[in-house]
């Protein structure tokens, strides 16, 4: 019995597009069986050089992605304005490390928005927003209550995630930062009845 009868018989070949950038596609791989690939040329027997894909066509880069159009930077108040969000976020999730939580998450994207920390302590789950701002009471004042919805609405999503947490309490705290000032801490600054 030769080799070839103990195969199994493949599926047919499958053009995939390869791209060199944004528009441009270099030639279309077909997929032969599991690992292998073949060059074969583009429709119509030549390599296309330029943005002659077809609609069905995506542009990929040469490493096989998707090509997506370049975007600007962010605003130089922008970036400085996410640092110092990061920087908060980071002394936040030591603080509670030190005063003995675990940090389950940090930054945890949902549909309807970002939970900055998810941290567990003695079995309570707990949905920590942080906030840093020149003064501790300028900080305070800045969790509005569009957001507190903003962070429920979150912490729905992640509970939906995370099932084995679903029957544990919970708590929506918020941590404030100020320079030069160590964290505050705020336990249950607010809960999901608001």
């Amino acid at each position: 019995m030769s080799r070839d009868d103990d195969r199994p018989a493949r599926k047919p070949a499958r053009a995939v597009p390869t791209g060199t950038g944004p528009g441009e596609l270099r030639a279309t791989r077909r997929l032969k069986g599991p690992g292998e690939i073949a060059e074969a040329p583009a429709p119509g027997g030549v390599a296309a050089a330029g943005p002659a894909a077809t609609p069905d066509e995506v542009p990929l880069t040469p490493k096989g992605r998707v090509a997506r159009a370049p975007t600007a930077p962010p605003a130089p108040a922008r970036q400085a304005a996410q640092k110092l969000g990061l920087s908060a976020e980071s002394r936040a999730a030591a603080y509670l490390m030190a005063k003995g939580y675990r940090i389950v998450a940090r930054r945890y994207k949902t549909p309807v928005g970002e939970i900055d920390i998810v941290a567990q302590r003695l079995g309570t789950v707990v949905f920590a927003e942080v906030k840093a701002r020149g003064s501790l009471d300028a900080a305070a004042e800045s969790v509005s209550p569009r957001q507190r919805a903003r962070i429920i609405d979150a912490a729905q999503h992640w509970l939906a995630a995370h099932p084995k947490a679903a029957g544990l309490p919970l708590r929506f705290d918020v941590i404030l930062i100020a320079p030069g000032r160590l964290p505050r801490h705020l336990p249950g600054a607010f809960d999901a009845s608001d």
